[in-house]
């Protein structure tokens, strides 16, 4: 395999692998990339054939990457970058090397635990100037539904957010308050006008989760039986009822309580038009193998038991679920509290590891390559609307390629992590699927432990907003 040169690349660059996943198929191919686009996607037979077709780009560059996997880049829609007001939590420059690291190609923004939220034109305009030259992938952003913000949803779309996110509980960051039905009903109300999404921290308080925590703080069942699955089906059930009512799209967030699926199975099988998400940490881990004290494993909603985890897994296969993503949230250590679950921040620092985790367990469970690539990059493509030009690798898309060996395995260590905070519950954890390199509109942004030298991500909105605030 002939060595990456960072500098620029001539217009047209050339990949060729025996092993390119497409929507249907994993087929020998050669992808021919002009300007960024795939140009011309060549099939070929057996080794000679593909000499044939190389012979008619004599002078160009190719990137031959023998039997290893190409793959459509990965979308991850659910990330908390928190810059500006907490970069000390994650920035832009360490949230996207990290992804590059591991095959993600595609980020998307959450509105909170910046400083300011997304939740006006304005605000968004503080969050895009503090991105300049540090993104090394390609970034859009969700705007926020809060109490009395229902004017500000207009110019946020047009602007080019992907949709909105609101709470039915406590962020847990004061300047994100959450929503109760009303707001919820003007919000859908204006979001249905403007063909665009809200998304639903599905959890509300309930009598079973008011009560205040009893027993041992640095016991993980002591946190768990503070956010009961109830949470989640009464959210589920209210979010679902007014999605159908306003019929406007509705997207359920980071998904955990397999009680909740019937409400979705019926939802779905009655026209709201709904798609739904898991995350790696409720696929890859068990409340009961949580250590004493470990707050690393803390978010919310929370990991719950193997047996709620089999049923995700199940409902993944099923079509159920619609996609996985790491609602990647980290912060400092010391606002884990190791040792207290009820004092700790509640979030899981992970994105670099999705495509790993993924595969992991998934190969576990029969999943195909092809089913693995729609739950990481065709579905959430087309749930932000990014479908017409990423996650699929097919003539006339971005060219936007992880490459990787699903064979090979690796260790989590602080040493490989790129996350601005490396505390997570997967250090010392063994994964499947190492990743060779990313590129992104046809240029590499890693390749085998090293990075572009310049940063060669975008912001996906509104090129006139952008214009504007140049």
């Amino acid at each position: 395999m002939e060595a990456v040169n960072f500098s620029n690349i001539s217009q047209i660059a050339i990949f060729k692998s025996s092993n390119i996943v497409f929507s249907n198929a994993i087929l020998p191919a050669i992808l021919i990339v002009l300007n960024g686009k795939i140009n011309r996607i060549h099939h070929y037979q057996n080794e000679t054939h593909a000499e044939q077709i190389l012979n008619n780009y004599n002078n160009e560059t190719v990137y031959d990457f023998g039997s290893s996997v190409i793959m459509p880049g990965v979308i991850d829609t659910h990330v908390h970058v928190n810059e500006p007001g907490r970069t000390d939590w994650e920035g832009y420059e360490t949230a996207t090397r990290a992804a590059a690291a591991g095959g993600v190609t595609t980020i998307v923004d959450m509105p909170l635990n910046s400083i300011p939220p997304t939740t006006t034109l304005e605000n968004l305009k503080v969050k895009v100037k503090a991105t300049r030259g540090k993104t090394s992938v390609d970034v859009g952003f969700w705007g926020g539904v809060i109490p009395g913000n229902q004017k500000h949803l207009k110019d946020l779309v047009h602007a080019g957010v992907v949709g909105f996110k609101c709470f039915m509980c406590p962020s847990g960051v004061d300047e994100f308050p959450y929503v109760n039905e009303t707001d919820i009903t003007l919000a859908l109300q204006e979001l249905h006008s403007l063909n665009s999404l809200l998304a639903f921290h599905a959890e509300m308080e309930t009598e079973e989760a008011g009560s205040k925590p009893s027993g041992n703080t640095s016991l993980y069942s002591t946190f768990l039986n503070t956010r009961p699955p109830s949470m989640e089906v009464k959210a589920l059930q209210v979010a679902t009822t007014h999605c159908k009512t306003y019929n406007t799209r509705c997207h359920i967030v980071h998904l955990s309580a397999a009680e909740g699926l019937e409400i979705i199975k019926h939802a779905k099988n009655n026209g709201v038009n709904l798609t739904v998400e898991t995350c790696h940490h409720y696929l890859n881990i068990a409340a009961e193998d949580v250590p004493n004290g470990a707050t690393q494993y803390k978010c919310t909603p929370p990991i719950r038991q193997k047996s709620n985890q089999n049923k995700l897994w199940t409902a993944l296969k099923n079509g159920d679920l619609d996609m996985v993503v790491s609602d990647h949230s980290p912060c400092t250590e010391n606002l884990k509290t190791p040792g207290n679950f009820m004092t700790a921040w509640g979030g899981i620092a992970s994105m670099q590891f999705d495509l790993s985790l993924m595969w992991t367990g998934a190969r576990q469970r029969n999943f195909s390559l092809i089913e693995v690539s729609k739950l990481l990059s065709a579905n959430p493509a087309k749930v932000v609307g990014f479908d017409k030009f990423k996650g699929t690798i097919k003539e006339g898309m971005d060219a936007d390629f992880v490459i990787w060996n699903p064979e090979e395995k690796f260790t989590v260590q602080r040493s490989n992590i790129y996350h601005k905070n490396k505390l997570t519950p997967y250090e010392g954890r063994t994964l499947y699927g190492l990743v060779i390199a990313t590129v992104v509109r046809g240029q590499f942004v890693y390749n085998k432990g090293n990075f572009s030298h310049e940063p060669k991500g975008q912001l996906l909105l509104n090129k006139q907003f952008l214009e504007q605030i140049k």
